[in-house]
């Protein structure tokens, strides 16, 4: 996912990767849910959830449209990551 992500979303990625709860041990992981909030034109904020097994995780992600029209993760948050502030 790493090449589908831009500014800060590609270091919270970075900074999750060790720590996620979606490895590769246990059972695959399934999308349960999700849901799309456009915020403009090119932005859109998501939410799923996640689940391994018995486990359900909830995951939030900025998602903006490059000039090339391809997406790019621009922000993620895992149930287990600290919320970061917004610069306002």
């Amino acid at each position: 996912m790493l090449n589908h992500s831009i500014g800060d979303g590609y270091q919270q990625l970075v900074e999750l990767a060790p720590v996620a709860p979606f490895g590769t041990v246990g059972p695959r992981p399934v999308v349960r849910t999700c849901r799309a909030h456009p915020l403009r034109p090119g932005v859109v904020e998501a939410s799923a959830c996640v689940g391994t097994g018995e486990q359900v995780r909830a995951m939030a992600f900025r998602l903006e449209q490059g000039p090339d029209l391809r997406w790019r993760c621009a922000a993620v948050e895992l149930d287990t990551s600290p919320a970061r502030p917004t610069a306002s």
